[in-house]
């Protein structure tokens, strides 16, 4: 069997560690020079979310562009002069996008709404509801500090600072930043783009009769689903047979054609497993067994240029492959390093044991009952092919290598689905 590095876990031995397998995989895929090509031309914003930019976002200009008030109320002088409260004079009127034109002496106000600039030499507002207005005259209480109820030039995006970092995911709220710099376009990553496989002679498309002992494919549609969702470009490529020259075409035609090859079923020993075999026959397996559960074994080697990984076919295990490596994949391809999975403090509403060594992932429901600490539910079986439990759950309660039990009212982390990206 060709390796990449010494597989001490093909005949049983220590997991490696997520942490552990992360890093080798970022190995692999710079040894591969493995990236997300730029896009030669820009895209208009409302095409950009998901995709991550090609170069920095620096701030062209101030944002905001002039100092302005933060309330509707009176814009007065209140540094450097004796007069901090009494009666003012109105002497004009400012809106958004309707300055007031002209200065400001001690002693006078202007009327200013939200949103407006301050008049030359203002630098405070007071609030309309805490002043008196009499005619052209407004009676302003004392205790204001100068530059109260204001908001500075370039206090949220300082000229020429970098708003975004090169390789950053957009967000609609980035998009939003982008268009408040006056930016119509950007350019961006293009999507990385994969093949994916399902297995096994046991695996039928949908729509098809069952024959004996047959299955209807669950996995293809649940991750590329998943990794769509993520920002990948996506190919199905149908079910692969557990035949080893036919299956070995298959992934070698494919490797010509793609950057990175995902499979799903066959990567164990068994005879009828025949996905980890090909890949060592066609190219290199970097690691193999890794300490998550549910999950393993999950693979990953290379085949030519193509960086392949071959997941459970149990589809509880293979989303978590997706987490273990596919999720870091994608963020390593777009430059960066994928940022620790989101987690939210929940109160356990179980008790739950595990083994050291392992990080474990767990199908959970966080239950909304207006404390700090929400509770969370397990998912009542464990069976890493019970699919009703992935769909019962709207998260997942990470468990890390240490950590061995569980109590009821424990604080675990929760993990919501819709924040992982």
């Amino acid at each position: 069997m060709v390796q990449l590095s010494d597989d001490c876990f093909a005949f049983g031995g220590q997991l490696l560690r997520l942490d552990a397998a992360e890093e080798q995989l970022a190995r692999l895929v710079a040894s591969m020079g493995l990236s997300c090509p730029s896009e030669a031309d820009p895209r208009a914003l409302d095409q950009c979310e998901g995709r991550s930019l090609s170069d920095a976002l620096v701030a062209n200009m101030p944002v905001p562009p002039f100092d302005n008030s933060a309330v509707d109320g009176y814009a007065v002088r209140l540094a450097q002069q004796s007069q901090t409260s009494g009666r003012f004079t109105v002497v004009g009127r400012a809106a958004a996008g309707h300055p007031f034109v002209g200065s400001v002496d001690p002693g006078q106000a202007v009327q200013i709404f939200t949103g407006a600039p301050l008049p030359t030499g203002c630098d405070t507002v007071f609030m309309q509801e805490d002043v008196e207005r009499n005619g052209d005259d407004v009676v302003l209480p004392e205790g204001l500090t100068p530059g109260s109820n204001t908001r500075k030039a370039g206090e949220d995006l300082a000229l020429g600072s970098e708003v975004l970092p090169r390789g950053h995911q957009l967000s609609p709220a980035d998009l939003g930043l982008a268009a408040s710099l006056g930016r119509r376009t950007l350019r961006v990553l293009e999507a990385p783009r994969l093949v994916l496989f399902s297995s096994g002679d046991e695996v039928t498309a949908g729509g098809n009769p069952l024959a004996d002992g047959q299955l209807y494919d669950a996995n293809s549609d649940l991750l590329a689903t998943t990794l769509r969702r993520q920002g990948w470009q996506v190919t199905k490529a149908g079910i692969l047979p557990d035949d080893r020259p036919a299956l070995c075409r298959a992934l070698a035609a494919a490797a010509e054609k793609n950057q990175v090859i995902v499979t799903s079923g066959g990567v164990s020993t068994g005879e009828e497993d025949h996905i980890r075999a090909a890949l060592a026959e066609l190219g290199e397996i970097a690691l193999w067994r890794i300490g998550i559960k549910p999950g393993r074994p999950v693979a990953l080697g290379r085949i030519g240029s193509s960086l392949m990984i071959g997941l459970p076919g149990n589809p509880v295990a293979a989303y978590v492959g997706f987490l273990a490596l596919l999720r870091p994949l994608f963020h390593l391809l777009n430059g960066r390093k994928a940022p620790p999975l989101p987690a939210v403090a929940g109160r356990a509403n179980f008790s739950y044991k595990k083994k050291t060594g392992r990080r474990e992932f767990v199908r959970a429901r966080c239950i909304l009952d207006g404390s700090p600490t929400p509770l969370v539910d397990k998912f009542h079986k464990e069976g890493a092919g019970m699919l009703s439990g992935l769909s019962w759950a709207n998260g997942l309660v990470v468990l890390d290598e240490d950590a061995t039990q569980i109590h009821a009212g424990d604080t675990v982390a929760f993990t919501p689905f819709e924040l992982i990206k």
